[in-house]
């Protein structure tokens, strides 16, 4: 005795492809109306170390609109904007890697001193610092363009000349709850990108 809720094999073959795709053989059906897909942010990441740092005061060292909008983008949404103060006149003899390395630490270091003992907002559990330089195809540490008509000039270089480096460094910084010296730590990555404009 068959099953009540499976249906019975069917008899007779499948339609062909063509007659399945003629207009005929296709029942009236009602016009289905297309929504458009409905755009959202990415959803946060759910990282250990994020979750620890939400709902607890986190500083961003710089007033970067775009390093804000990436901190936003893994879901530090409130961080605090806290550009560093301190001068960037490292000397440009040091090989990038050292150079935006040392560059980012100080950042960190200026804000942290400067927040650690904050008796109205209290301390940050974490302090974000980064440094990006541009290195030409010689090696050479190129300066910040100080003007439009220097910023094209280093833009044009850089297109004529080729492929050329640029390295970012970023320093992560939290008090320790130990009173362990130097009370704090410290993490650092510098991520070197080799770029070529687009010759189009």
């Amino acid at each position: 005795m068959a099953d009540s809720k499976y249906q019975s094999t069917p008899s007779e073959p499948p339609p062909s492809y063509e007659v399945a795709a003629s207009p005929a053989a296709k029942p009236s059906a009602v016009p289905v109306t297309l929504r458009q897909p409905v755009l959202r942010a990415p959803l946060p990441l759910d990282l250990p170390a994020l979750n620890m740092v939400k709902g607890r005061r986190a500083i961003l060292a710089s007033a970067s609109p775009r390093r804000k909008q990436l901190l936003s983008q893994i879901g530090l949404h409130n961080i605090e904007i806290i550009p560093s103060t301190a001068p960037e006149n490292l000397p440009k003899s040091l090989s990038p890697f050292e150079y935006v390395l040392r560059t980012a630490s100080q950042k960190a270091m200026n804000v942290y001193s400067a927040e650690i003992n904050n008796a109205a907002k209290g301390e940050p559990a974490l302090i974000i610092a980064a440094d990006t330089v541009v290195v030409s195809q010689a090696g050479q540490i190129l300066e910040k363009p100080r003007s439009e008509k220097e910023h094209i000039a280093t833009l044009k270089g850089l297109r004529d000349s080729g492929w050329h480096k640029v390295y970012t460094a970023v320093a992560c910084m939290a008090p320790l709850e130990s009173a362990r010296d130097p009370g704090y730590a410290l993490e650092t990555h510098v991520e070197e990108t080799a770029v070529k404009f687009d010759p189009a």
